[in-house]
């Protein structure tokens, strides 16, 4: 019998689970680590932090999953990898060996902690973050909050300062917590069409949150940020919101990683080194393609993916994924509104965030212990 080892429940290996599930891999023992039962769906985290959502609309329940899938979850970090044995290294437990394993842990912060006291917190992972969240609330219910600041100008960093807002002002008086966004940038939202970037300028301006782009933070204190020309800017929370970088365990590792550290895998999601392993989501990245860190593109690996992993179960050879050339952006804006982003199209409203509400909830309903 062979094993096949999932590492981490991003959103490739959660429809993975569901096809094993839907038709069973015959002579394949399947285990899935992660260091939370539950894993949150980044496409429905802002609303959850803007008050929309509860806990279980937007986490999946992967000891659910494995079960439905036939297979066992761990509950550990995996820290390191030897290809040679075929082992995995887990965090306070004995080597796991596989036949085949694939690798869908999602990134962490594109930029190292910043120094200092002050305890900025990091968006990713998730999982640490949302508590530290819960308690940034709870001092903004007591009144000891008066402003957030948020490092990051991309979609994430916007869509999060928005969200938080939302949620803030439904927690304190109005108008008694200020909000800035801060970013060593020229823009908001690179990357994005002008358009978008325009809109979301607007309406920044509109909820009176500051920006300041070309200004980097070098240091925190237990109530600022200290920037790279010697300002200080008055902060109670600040949260870094800088984008995906690369898992640094993965360094540590014998694997074939691009210029950012990201596992480099060919089209068919396999590493351009070891092909029994896998790699899908932000933490590979697929030679010889330029493409966002997106859940968009996470989400499309997942089919394929899975697929291979079972004809790799079975020695038949792989079918190949291409990223498509540009997706879709959907950015929500706090309140029941969004932002669609296309190339070089830019549509907004209302309607655009119910219609962002029914892709995501159609997803988390193939993933639900309904299912």
């Amino acid at each position: 019998m062979k094993r096949l080892v999932l590492v981490g429940g991003g959103h490739s290996h959660v429809e993975v689970l569901r096809q094993f599930g839907l038709r069973a891999a015959a002579g394949a023992e399947i285990i899935l680590v992660s260091p939370a039962r539950h894993t949150s769906y980044s496409g429905m985290l802002p609303g959850f932090i803007a008050g929309h959502y509860r806990y279980h609309d937007c986490h999946i329940d992967l000891e659910y999953l494995a079960r439905f899938a036939g297979a066992r979850l761990i509950q550990t970090l995996v820290c390191n990898i030897d290809p040679l044995r075929r082992q995995l290294m887990l965090t306070g437990g004995a080597p796991l060996d596989y036949d085949i394993t694939s690798i869908d842990i999602g990134s962490s912060s594109a930029h190292p902690p910043i120094p200092g006291g002050g305890g900025a917190m990091a968006v990713k992972p998730v999982e640490t973050f949302l508590p530290a969240w819960d308690a940034v609330m709870e001092r903004a219910r007591r009144g000891e909050i008066k402003t957030i600041l948020v490092v990051g100008a991309g979609a994430g960093g916007v869509e999060l300062m928005l969200a938080m807002q939302h949620q803030i002002n439904r927690l304190a008086p109005p108008h008694a917590v200020g909000f800035v966004l801060v970013a060593d940038g020229d823009r908001l939202l690179p990357g994005l069409n002008s358009g978008s970037r325009a809109a979301f300028a607007r309406i920044l301006s509109q909820r009176g949150i500051g920006v300041r782009l070309n200004c980097r933070v070098t240091r925190v204190e237990p109530h600022a940020a200290m920037t790279a020309n010697g300002e200080r800017i008055a902060a109670d929370a600040i949260i870094r919101a800088t984008g995906a970088g690369a898992p640094p365990w993965l360094r540590e590792t014998t694997l074939k990683l691009d210029a950012s550290g990201f596992i480099a895998t060919d089209e068919y999601l396999r590493s351009i080194t070891h092909p029994e392993i896998f790699a899908a989501g932000d933490c590979a990245t697929i030679t010889g393609y330029t493409y966002p860190k997106s859940g968009v593109y996470a989400v499309r690996q997942g089919p394929i993916l899975a697929r291979n992993l079972r004809l790799a179960l079975t020695g038949s050879p792989p079918i190949a994924y291409r990223p498509q050339r540009r997706a879709l952006a959907l950015i929500s804006t706090g309140d029941k509104y969004a932002v669609a982003v296309y190339g070089g199209l830019t549509l907004q409203g209302a309607w655009v965030w119910r219609w962002k509400n029914r892709i995501d909830r159609r997803f988390m309903a193939r993933y639900a212990p309904s299912h």
